[in-house]
């Protein structure tokens, strides 16, 4: 059952191989906010995102027959390198399916952490659907890369390093996909601390979460269209749901322009390179999108760094972010 124990222990698992990452302040940012903002970098976890965390501890988990049976998974990218990464250090071959439009960047850090890439449809449905079939045909264990007890468990571990780094906050912010990392983080935070703020967001052009909220289930989306890459996800997971519905004080969603502009915020002002995806949460706090008091102590978690050169290009030709303006 995935509860504050299991995050616990994934922590007890993972120790040593990843990082624990730094939580920074931004007094820019904050202003601009009208808060004291805290920016929880997992862009410097290892592979350049959280998904390191729970990809680990998923691998930790199986048994010598499924390690020589080899994984499978489908990913827009940030997975994808992770569980490339976490297999490489267990002795275990990774599949790795994802969308024909994938960053080149992502897809080279798959193949550099040594995994199989399989590059296969327009879509992330189309992605997921061709990883089922080569788990089938080769008989591979298929790692879903958010619904999934053990990953969500890792996920939850940068959790309790944020309160052990920042004690009395007020709200917690966190960008939402499929829903693998607000999962860990509510079943992480909440344990810890009932009365803290747990917010996700979400880009206007991939509202899982959001649509299954107000749907009263998990959803499936018949097209997704958004900068973030990374919350791309074309579903929310049926455990992601039922964890999220019963403790997430709301999911907020957010325009491609506003991801943009926090994301040049973020390498301008607070000096750290994230992608829109992990850009997406400091974007709802500066865009006034969350119920803040003002002076409120939030932590926005920037979730992941993997831009590649001709995205960021693009992203910082921009105008320049009406924050500073």
């Amino acid at each position: 059952m995935l509860d504050l124990a299991l995050v616990r222990a994934a922590r007890d698992r993972i120790a040593g191989h990843v990082h624990t990452t730094p939580t920074v302040t931004s007094t820019r940012l904050g202003d601009a906010a009208g808060v004291k903002l805290f920016l929880k970098c997992e862009n410097l976890q290892k592979t350049g995102s959280f998904k390191a965390r729970g990809a680990l501890n998923k691998l930790s988990h199986l048994d010598s027959a499924s390690r020589s049976r080899g994984v499978v998974t489908v990913s827009a990218g940030n997975h994808a390198a992770a569980l490339a990464w976490a297999a490489r250090a267990a002795g275990v071959h990774a599949t790795v399916v994802m969308p024909e439009r994938a960053s080149a960047l992502k897809v080279a850090a798959s193949k550099g952490y040594g995994a199989e890439v399989v590059l296969h449809g327009a879509t992330g449905i189309e992605a997921f659907n061709k990883a089922h079939e080569l788990e089938k045909e080769r008989g591979l264990v298929f790692v879903h890369p958010f619904d999934d007890e053990l990953i969500c468990a890792g996920q939850g571990t940068a959790g309790l390093e944020l309160l052990e780094q920042v004690g009395d906050l007020d709200a917690v912010v966190v960008p939402v996909g499929g829903g693998g990392l607000i999962t860990g983080m509510l079943i992480a935070l909440k344990g810890m601390m009932p009365s803290l703020r747990v917010f996700g967001v979400e880009p206007t052009g991939a509202p899982s979460m959001r649509q299954s909220l107000d749907a009263g289930k998990a959803m499936r989306l018949t097209s997704v269209n958004t900068i973030a890459d990374g919350l791309a996800a074309p579903m929310a997971g049926e455990l992601n749901f039922d964890v999220v519905n019963r403790y997430v004080d709301d999911i907020v969603l957010v325009d491609d322009e506003v991801i943009a502009a926090a994301t040049r915020d973020l390498l301008f002002s607070a000096k750290l390179l994230a992608e829109p995806a992990g850009a997406a949460g400091v974007a709802a706090v500066l865009h006034r999108a969350l119920p803040l008091d003002p002076g409120a102590r939030v932590a926005a978690i920037v979730s992941g760094g993997n831009v590649d050169a001709t995205r960021l290009a693009t992203i910082l030709s921009a105008p320049d972010s009406p924050w500073f303006s």
